[in-house]
């Protein structure tokens, strides 16, 4: 699934490129610019999610999409930071094969600094990667065991690291199209009925693609 979510990303962005180029010339892309990236997300948790004690319940949690944006600064032209911020993801889990069920929400700011190789000159194309930290907060936790009912769950909130690689493919001197995909290291000590279960590995990749809008 995941390699799937990176062909395309790749694939668009190869089309979007030969769209977009012409012999238009565009301001410089570097230092100074704010700018700022809309449009849908998608987290994809790893495979292998850890399991829960007392009886070792295999966990897989669901992908999920939603709304994202970006707000960022270029200090130098190759240089620069950005912030992701999203509406709540709401993932979907289950333990063992349907022993229980359940949902979260969650929401994962990451700030990382980037770096732009082809930054201060006006190509078309403008590649990026980046690395930096994610805090994710987990809330409004649900499960349910078959044959039991409703039980107290609740994630503790995460902070991991992250990496990040992008490209924005411009239209003109304020607008482009972008892509982007991050890896996040997401983990949550669990607790079942206030007792401590185990550690939910969510570890996922982050596919958004949307449009740029630079100031």
């Amino acid at each position: 699934m995941r390699k799937s979510a990176l062909s395309t990303l790749i694939a668009a962005s190869v089309a979007a490129a030969a769209v977009t180029a012409s012999t238009q010339a565009f301001a410089a892309y570097g230092a100074g610019d704010f700018f700022t990236r809309i449009g849908v997300a998608k987290v994809e948790p790893k495979g292998d999610n850890g399991s829960l004690t007392p009886a070792n319940l295999k966990a897989d949690v669901a992908d999920d999409s939603a709304f994202a944006f970006t707000l960022g600064y270029r200090f130098t032209d190759k240089l620069g930071v950005e912030l992701l911020a999203a509406e709540p993801f709401d993932h979907d889990f289950t333990l063992g094969d349907g022993a229980a069920t359940g949902s979260t929400d969650h929401l994962p700011p990451t700030l990382t600094l980037q770096y732009y190789p082809l930054g201060g000159t006006d190509a078309h194309v403008q590649p990026y990667v980046g690395v930096g930290v994610n805090y994710t907060r987990f809330s409004d936790e649900k499960a349910t065991v078959t044959g039991v009912g409703e039980v107290d769950v609740e994630f503790d909130d995460s902070w991991g690291a992250a990496g990040q690689l992008g490209v924005d493919l411009l239209i003109d001197d304020h607008w482009a199209l972008n892509g982007a995909v991050w890896y996040m290291d997401i983990d949550s000590d669990a607790k079942v009925g206030g007792d401590d279960a185990g550690k939910v590995e969510i570890d996922p990749v982050v596919v958004m693609g949307g449009i740029s809008y630079r100031f």
